[in-house]
């Protein structure tokens, strides 16, 4: 069995379905057939109960036709990952297999155990700075870090929280968080080191692929002082290890309100400008859209024109429909940490994604609006 999502596996998964989900729900990318709306795990209290109610959700995503689960060290302080990892045993009982699930994660953010200490400072002195794990000027901002050392530290804490031999998707989070404290040049530094720990956990099969979790660095304008190119990133990854590099999966948010990877053309390939979505697609990346339904705030009050041109039961379809379905985005997350929320979004699995007239008639409708 292996110990990392597989082809042949995600086609098992996906066959699970071959009679709820519509064609277009389940898509290929990077040899995988991934879900078009996978579960994240950010939202939510620091305690037994949320613990428990994010298990019993993302089994039942797992059971309604979504095989992405999305996580970070920092969601929850921890429990978010450790959510994940009760969630795996209860599916592993229940006949899922390991290489049928997409697991991601990401780390870069410094973060507490399981709840927060009296004294924050007291705590990482003591587990970072005196075990050697940070030095100083590793961390930007009081809050995040690309240091390898302690890249390599989260990943394997990352890897004991959720249970798993291998991670399938290990994010860099938010690097443009290091952006506002440190020159562009000593953040390219630090990326491209960042880069050469997770090829090396590749090797070690701690990792199946890594990439770039973001919230503002490609959607910005090129001037933005927190803006990113893609095509420079990936300069760094082919730096590193040449073409057989694993930075393949970015993520960053797309709603209905942040359209940037759709409508704003910021990226530069070969000196021709193009948006995200354009640049992913020819640059190779799988992009993944966050924040599909803005924390639920694109889930009623929708104008009339969207209503219109896609049609569905009721907002938070539509939202999600809007961001399963924009040419280029891979897979939307939507945070489910309730059963009923999972099975009402998960009901659009068995829908095909919008159309391009609808998705046309969306945009022709939102100009004139």
């Amino acid at each position: 069995m292996s110990p990392f999502a597989t082809s042949d596996g995600t086609k098992k998964y996906a066959a699970r379905f071959v009679l709820r989900a519509a064609q277009g729900h389940f898509r290929e990318q990077q040899g995988l057939l991934v879900s078009s709306i996978g579960m994240g795990t950010y939202l939510g209290e620091p305690d037994a109960r949320t613990d428990k109610a994010y298990s019993e959700a993302i089994v039942a995503a797992v059971e309604s036709g979504a095989n992405v689960i999305d996580s970070a060290i920092n969601y929850r302080f921890q429990r978010s990952e450790r959510s994940v990892r009760a969630a795996l045993a209860e599916l592993a009982r229940r006949g899922y297999a390991r290489e049928e699930l997409v697991i991601c994660t990401k780390g870069g953010f410094l973060t507490p155990d399981g709840d927060l200490p009296g004294d924050a400072s007291e705590y990482f002195q003591r587990e970072y700075v005196e075990t050697g794990i940070l030095r100083e000027g590793d961390v930007a901002a009081e809050c995040h870090s690309m240091a390898p050392k302690f890249l390599a530290d989260q990943l394997d804490r990352s890897r004991k929280n959720l249970g798993v031999e291998t991670i399938d998707v290990y994010y860099l989070h938010n690097p443009e968080t290091q952006l506002g404290e440190v020159p562009r040049e000593m953040f390219r530094s630090r990326v491209r080191a960042a880069f050469e720990l997770l090829e090396s956990a590749v090797a070690a099969a701690k990792i199946h692929f890594y990439g770039m979790a973001t919230w503002n660095a490609f959607r910005q304008r090129e001037d933005a002082p927190d803006y990113l190119s893609l095509e420079a990133m990936e300069t760094l990854a082919r730096e590193v290890a040449g073409g057989s590099h694993h930075f393949r999966f970015v993520q960053l948010p797309f709603n209905l309100g942040m359209t940037e990877a759709l409508t704003r053309s910021n990226q530069l390939l070969d000196g021709r400008r193009a948006p995200m979505v354009q640049a992913a697609r020819d640059l190779g990346f799988t992009l993944v859209a966050s924040a599909s339904l803005l924390q639920a705030k694109l889930a009623r009050g929708l104008p009339p024109f969207v209503v219109s041109a896609l049609g569905l039961e009721n907002d938070a379809e539509r939202a999600l429909q809007f961001a399963r379905s924009t040419p280029g985005i891979t897979t939307a997350l939507v945070g489910m940490s309730r059963g009923e929320h999972v099975r009402a979004n998960l009901k659009l699995a068995g829908a095909a994604p919008a159309s391009k007239e609808q998705y046309s008639k969306l945009f022709e409708r939102g100009e004139d609006a």
